[in-house]
């Protein structure tokens, strides 16, 4: 073989080698900081549910039945939210008037910091008198009762709610 050839050679495995290590740190990154979110401003926000939308069944899983939850099974009246297993195991939070955001990132409501989390993982809604569960497309998923969360759900109260390794109940 030429020198040329073998120069021409070393230099493209050289090239090789530098986009493996570039497509690995790139991963890691993403998988450690997670991907940019924009923040839209509070007045220009559209409301995730319209107000005027009929009052049929509450959104549900897509594991559970299409059925609206049964008077003793509602979230309303919840006012607070109970960590009842993980690192923060007993905490009680008072639930904010319109929604709160979980997730690790330290702009969330709840910061969960494990490493099963996502930066921005789940937000808690208040829609039509009951708390909402919506999971904002994070990596490991959210679990209602055992159920991963695809669509906003209706939280029950006294029902778990599991995110990473923490899980929580909407109490009065």
């Amino acid at each position: 073989m030429s020198e040329l050839t073998l120069l021409i050679l070393r230099l493209a495995f050289l090239g090789i080698l530098w986009f493996f290590v570039f497509a690995v740190v790139y991963a890691l990154r993403t998988d450690l900081f997670g991907q940019k979110v924009r923040k839209q401003p509070a007045e220009a926000a559209p409301t995730p549910f319209p107000q005027a939308a009929p009052a049929a069944a509450a959104p549900v899983a897509a594991s559970r039945p299409a059925a609206a939850p049964r008077a003793s099974e509602s979230s309303h009246g919840a006012t607070r939210l109970v960590i009842t297993g993980g690192a923060k195991e007993g905490l009680e939070i008072p639930l904010p008037s319109e929604q709160l955001t979980i997730g690790r990132s330290s702009e969330s409501g709840l910061v969960i910091r494990d490493d099963y989390t996502s930066t921005h993982h789940a937000r808690l809604l208040l829609w039509n008198d009951g708390w909402v569960i919506q999971d904002l497309d994070s990596t490991n998923g959210t679990f209602l009762d055992g159920d991963r969360v695809f669509v906003p759900t209706q939280v029950p109260l006294n029902t778990p709610v599991k995110i990473g390794t923490t899980s929580f109940e909407l109490r009065r």
